[in-house]
């Protein structure tokens, strides 16, 4: 019985140990190091470009088991910029994101897949104007240490390709399907929770 007492006692303090590793990040939003861009053909024609100006996540990095990673992130549909007026508020209709009917966009992570010291793959639920599809986000640590304000923070870089055929957007067809892949690049830096 003590002995059985003591293999469960282990189990727990080597678990909880192992937990205690990961380190806890917030998205720096605040000071606005983290960017959600995209850039997608225009009729074949040309790159349009965009981003996604308001949104907020977190993220877990732990060195020693980075299968243990995760991410969580919510944007914001409305905050989508094109640097075109017009064209952002058709963006935000029903025909492409229905901001009013979902208002938000968000990814939460099921696993990570190291690919090296500094690379890797997030596996994860991207869920966009309702519909939930798995994306594969191939990710790259910038970089890591102590910032001027006695915090800490932590960087990476990401690119995904998104196809708008996946999520339903009733204007998407007409585009060609030159215009459905969606290449999204990301630069998320964290702050470290104390």
């Amino acid at each position: 019985m003590k002995l059985k007492r003591f293999t469960i006692a282990l189990l727990l303090l080597t678990g909880y140990a192992t937990s205690a590793m990961a380190e806890n990040y917030a998205i720096d939003i605040k000071g606005q190091h983290a960017f959600i861009q995209f850039k997608i053909k225009h009729l074949g024609y040309s790159w349009m470009l965009g981003e996604f100006r308001t949104f907020d996540g977190r993220f877990s990095y732990d060195e020693q088991h980075p299968e243990q990673n995760q991410v969580n992130v919510t944007i914001e549909a409305n905050s989508i910029d094109t640097n075109h007026a017009e064209r952002n508020k058709h963006l935000r209709s029903a025909d492409f994101f229905d901001v009013k009917q979902y208002p938000t966009i968000t990814f939460n992570s099921t696993s990570y897949e190291a690919k090296g010291n500094q690379q890797g793959i997030i596996h994860g639920k991207l869920t966009l104007r309702g519909v939930t599809k798995n994306v594969d986000i191939a990710v790259n640590q910038i970089g890591a240490g102590a910032d001027p304000w006695g915090g800490y923070r932590r960087g990476f870089e990401g690119h995904a390709t998104l196809h708008l055929s996946d999520y339903k957007m009733p204007f998407a067809p007409k585009l060609g399907p030159v215009s459905d892949n969606v290449e999204l690049f990301l630069s998320i830096e964290g702050i470290r929770k104390k």
